[in-house]
This record gives C-alpha cells, sequence and structure tokens, in this order.
C-alpha cells in the first residue's frame, strides 16, 4: 500500500492566495479546523490568508490560539509577528520575532525582521544592532544594511520622537500608565493646566476642547465639566481604548498630534497638549497645526520642559526641553498672545522635580 501523499496546508493556501483566491483558501482553512482534520500548520495558514484579505483581527485571533497550542512553533510565531506589525502593534511584532530566535538564535531573517521593527518603532541604536547580526549570517547584503543603517542615522538626527518610537512606548504603558505616572512619578500636568485654564475663562463656559496626545484621558477627566464636545487624538491604540473608557471623550482619533490627522473637525475653543511637546524638537508645525483649528480668542495650553540655553535640546530620558524665548517667538509668529507662561514641577524623576513650563497662549 502506497503511502498518502503529505499534505502541506502552507502551500496550498500560499498558491490560493497568489491565484487571487485568498477567500477559498481562508474556506478551505476553516473547514480542515472546524472537522478537526487542521493541525497548527492549517492555522497559520489562514492566518496568513486572514492577512491577505486585511482581515487583521481574526488573523491574531487565529494565530494566539496556535500559539497557545504550540507555543514553541517558529511558524506560528513569525505569522504572529507579521500579523501584531500589521495591527501597528509593533512592540508584540518584535516580543513575537524575539521568542522565535530563542528558537532558532541562528536565523539571520529573524534578526532582519526584527531591525525592521526597530526602525518602525523609532529605536536606531537597537535597530543597528540586529541589522549587526542579520549581516553576519548572511540574511542581507552590504548595500541593503546601508541603506537600514542611512534610515537609522536619519531617525537620530530628527528633531522630534519618531511616531513609531511615541506608538511603541504608549502602548507598553498603557495597561498602567495612570498608576506609574501618578504615584511614582507625581506627574501634574493636567491639574496644572486645569488650574491655569479656571484663572482665564468663565467657570459657566460649555467649550469644544481636543485633547492632543491624549493618552488614557487623564486631561480629558480634567476638563470634561467645561466642554461641550471633547475630542481626543493620540498615536497610541491602547491609550485610546483606556481614554475611551473613562467616558470623557465624544471622540477619539488615532494620529499624530503634529500633522493633525484626517476626520479631525473643528474649530475649538480650547486645545490642550499635556505633557506632549516634550516629544518634538522644533514645534513650528505644531502650532501652524493648533492655531488653524484655534477660533479666535481660543486658548492653546500645554506643558514642555524648560531648556536652559538653546530653543530646544533632547534631555537624558529621550524627552525635548523649550527655552520659553522660543516658546515666545513661537507665540509671536504664529498669532498667539501670550497670556500665561509659568515655571511649574510638572512630574519628577528620580525623586528630583522636573523644571517645566505651564503656558496659556491665546490666538488673537
Amino acid at each position: 500500500m502506497s503511502a498518502e501523499p503529505f499534505y502541506d496546508p502552507l502551500q496550498e493556501a500560499g498558491e490560493l492566495v497568489a491565484a487571487g483566491q485568498a477567500l477559498a483558501a481562508i474556506e478551505r482553512c476553516a473547514a480542515l479546523i472546524a472537522a478537526e482534520r487542521g493541525g497548527i500548520l492549517t492555522r497559520v495558514a489562514l492566518g496568513r490568508c486572514l492577512l491577505a484579505v486585511d482581515r487583521i483581527d481574526e488573523a491574531i485571533d487565529v494565530l494566539q490560539q496556535a500559539q497557545l497550542l504550540a507555543a514553541d512553533s517558529l511558524e506560528v510565531l513569525t505569522a504572529l509577528g507579521e500579523a501584531y506589525r500589521r495591527s501597528g502593534d509593533v512592540g508584540a511584532a518584535i516580543g513575537a520575532y524575539q521568542r522565535g530566535l530563542r528558537l532558532r538564535p541562528d536565523d539571520g531573517t529573524l534578526h532582519l525582521a526584527i531591525a525592521a521593527l526597530w526602525l518602525e518603532a523609532g529605536e536606531p541604536d537597537r535597530a543597528d544592532d540586529a541589522l549587526t547580526e542579520a549581516l553576519a549570517m548572511g540574511a542581507i547584503d552590504d548595500n541593503s544594511a546601508a541603506r537600514h543603517r542611512a534610515e537609522a542615522q536619519t531617525l537620530r538626527q530628527t528633531p522630534r520622537a519618531a511616531a513609531g518610537y511615541v506608538r511603541h512606548l504608549f502602548n507598553q504603558f498603557a495597561a498602567d500608565y495612570d498608576t506609574r505616572m501618578q504615584q511614582r512619578l507625581g506627574y501634574a500636568a493636567p491639574s496644572l493646566l486645569r488650574n491655569l485654564a479656571g484663572m482665564l475663562i468663565d467657570p459657566r463656559a460649555k467649550l469644544d476642547v481636543l485633547d492632543l496626545g491624549c493618552g488614557t484621558g487623564l486631561s480629558g477627566l480634567a476638563f470634561r465639566e467645561i466642554a461641550r464636545c471633547m475630542v481626543g487624538v493620540d498615536l497610541s491604540p491602547r491609550m485610546l481604548k483606556k481614554a475611551r473608557e473613562t467616558g470623557a471623550y465624544d471622540k477619539l482619533i488615532e494620529g499624530d498630534v503634529e500633522t493633525l490627522p484626517a476626520g479631525l473637525e473643528g474649530p475649538f475653543d480650547l486645545v490642550i497638549a499635556a505633557d506632549v511637546l516634550v516629544y518634538l524638537g522644533e514645534l513650528d508645525k505644531l502650532f501652524l497645526g493648533v492655531r488653524s483649528r484655534l477660533r479666535k480668542t481660543g486658548l492653546f495650553l500645554f506643558t514642555t520642559e524648560r531648556a536652559e540655553l538653546v530653543d530646544y535640546e533632547l534631555g537624558p530620558k529621550r524627552r525635548f526641553r523649550h527655552h520659553q524665548r522660543y516658546l515666545r517667538d513661537l507665540a509671536n509668529h504664529h498669532g498667539f498672545d501670550v497670556a500665561s507662561l509659568v515655571e511649574c514641577l510638572s512630574r519628577y524623576e528620580a525623586g528630583e522635580g522636573v523644571s517645566s513650563w505651564a503656558a496659556a497662549f491665546r490666538a488673537i
């Protein structure tokens, strides 16, 4: 009796996807799994087919289930890493590939994938380290490696924190952000700005408020009582999920505060940016965007850390500091009156207060 030919669900699914029949491949894999005839590779194939038609959340669910069944499967981990990357969760993607490396530490393609993800996360030094490993293992040639290193160098020289870095950072911190910031770091920016607003606006007013870099919603909660409509913008999907749970916002949008995402309506009476400017060095784009969304006499409230000598500089915690001269020049250039610019302590680091500015600029 001849042996039954080996069936490779990954190959079959790949061929169907290449032929434009991804939906047929999904049905085939799902049917095999439902009939309990599909193993781990069938689940991987289903996840990849779902990614091919941009059903990313479904792909993640399928591949997470596969991981529960086979935690040490490299096929599962690499497919899951790609699914996380497609979802924008770069940190989870890196974690999946790193678990794959523990299974196969000499796989240069894994190092290369991690290098690309570190670049996407705005971490040029870590990207360089992974790239060195990939190059040593022959997963990339010298010319391609040079292009990657040039991209890493560009990240180092850009006068702002990379969007990928900010998204990655706050996705990591989302779960315990409020505890970390308020209890461990004495984070006071939302309350500082709320107190500042209380001296400049009618307490009975109901305003249209835009919260830039809204995070988990601490500023939204602080300002909700005076908001007719509260809109929040943040790069981190996990932070936005937390903000949504507060009930403080009428609308939440994923996007970069410097470029202001599509779908953001206005104008607004009040724009808040609590502990946001520390991720931007050069602020012209931000001020231009904020002024274009503010009504005349509207307020821009923000905090940033205080620079001593230069217009702006990157501190040891990868947070930018700004000089009051630079902030006043920006106000003058972009059509703001400096209603208030006061020195304060916005948070603590290693038990020391962080010298900062709390500002209220009025559109003129």
